[in-house]
């Protein structure tokens, strides 16, 4: 399964990962996993967002008899020039415990689904976790419609290239119902479980976090014939911006990143009139990382800009009963927290039942062409999800 991912999306050059919601490459992904899944008699189905479910066993007759159902998987997409592992771990590794239960003679007393959470990164429409969101009623369907990527093209009409219908985007009840326990397996975007000596660890909360944009504005002129004392140039607003952002993270114990600008006009040899940037905020503690927002909404004041928020995630925390449970059942696996959002987050935000088991990262990159985890520790996560899925699919409850 890993083999036949490897190639698809990946650049040549970097060998960094552009896997973007309904795109070319987007639809390659999405049928792999359909054929994945077919090949094991899977059930597989797609839910109002477009989010693919596949299931071993029947998930409305568990949920009519009142006992839902345990959902494992992740994601396919990556952010631009992203790590092979972020997401595709999770699905890869779903399915190759089910590979390993089967092999065991395994029978669930519950059924038992897989997922592919469609546009978790949020790298062409700018809202992180879209399919859970949308999914959850968290992002409204007007607003999906409505949101751009940046040569304008909006999600309901990438959809509808796609062959979707946008007009189905809404809260789907039916679907979060056959959802009785969903386990989330993710390479670890740090270094934790590198510093405790330990292959795979449980998850505990995920940080409050949030994306805000601002626009700065400008005057655009000719780059070599205005005076320095006669320009309005955009950029040097946003070089501001930025800046303030590093040092507002320092005073407040938080992490910040501008990693997205867009500039008008874009030319070398012009003054910008106007730059857009995004800011990503988060923290172990929300207050800290409101503070952090609001000094920086004061430093884009300050060059007479706007900042709008795009999203917000307060703190996650993962049912705290069942991750104890994991990690007893692991052996004592480490707890931790995180400071990257994942599909997880959302369901548990809605109520559903949630837990993260996390793989070692040697390196502790990730979003790059250098995230990495050995063959045997992501067997080891494998390992781990099967047992878990056995104790909690297996009359565990």
């Amino acid at each position: 399964m890993w083999r036949d991912l490897e190639e698809v999306g990946r650049d040549d050059d970097s060998g960094g990962y552009h896997r973007f919601a309904w795109t070319r490459t987007d639809s390659d992904l999405r049928e792999w996993f359909v054929g994945e899944c077919e090949q094991r008699g899977l059930d597989v189905t797609t839910d109002r967002v477009g989010n693919q479910w596949a299931w071993w066993g029947d998930p409305d007759a568990a949920v009519a008899a009142g006992d839902p159902g345990v959902v494992i998987g992740s994601h396919l997409d990556s952010v631009p020039d992203g790590g092979a592992f972020d997401g595709p771990l999770g699905v890869v590794g779903a399915l190759a415990a089910l590979d390993d239960l089967r092999e065991r003679g395994f029978q669930p007393s519950r059924p038992i689904g897989v997922v592919n959470f469609t546009d978790e990164e949020g790298s062409r429409f700018g809202v992180a976790c879209a399919g859970s969101r949308v999914l959850t009623g968290a992002l409204s369907p007007d607003r999906a419609r409505s949101l751009t990527d940046r040569d304008g093209v909006s999600m309901a009409d990438a959809m509808r290239s796609a062959g979707r219908d946008p007009g189905h985007l809404g809260r789907d009840d039916d679907t979060l119902a056959r959802i009785g326990t969903f386990v989330e397996m993710h390479i670890e975007q740090g270094r934790a479980l590198v510093d405790l000596g330990h292959a795979v660890g449980v998850g505990s909360d995920i940080w409050p976090h949030g994306r805000w944009r601002f626009d700065v504005p400008g005057e655009a002129n000719h780059a070599g014939t205005t005076r320095l004392e006669d320009r309005e140039d955009a950029m040097l607003g946003l070089a501001a911006t930025i800046i303030a952002a590093r040092r507002a993270a320092e005073d407040h114990g938080c992490v910040a990143t501008v990693g997205k600008v867009e500039i008008v006009p874009g030319g070398v040899n012009a003054i910008a009139s106007c730059a857009t940037g995004w800011l990503d905020a988060r923290g172990t503690d929300a207050d800290a990382v409101l503070r952090v927002v609001s000094d920086v909404r004061q430093a884009v004041h300050d060059v007479d800009g706007l900042m709008t928020q795009e999203s917000w995630t307060p703190t996650t925390d993962f049912d705290p009963v069942l991750a104890r449970r994991l990690a007893v059942r692991l052996g004592d696996a480490p707890v931790l927290g995180t400071g990257a959002g994942h599909d997880a987050g959302i369901l548990a935000n809605d109520g559903v039942r949630t837990a993260m088991l996390f793989v070692r990262n040697p390196t502790g990159v990730s979003h790059s062409p250098d995230e990495w985890a050995a063959a045997d520790d992501c067997l080891a996560g494998v390992a781990a999800l099967s047992d878990v899925v056995s104790d909690l699919a297996g009359g565990g409850g």
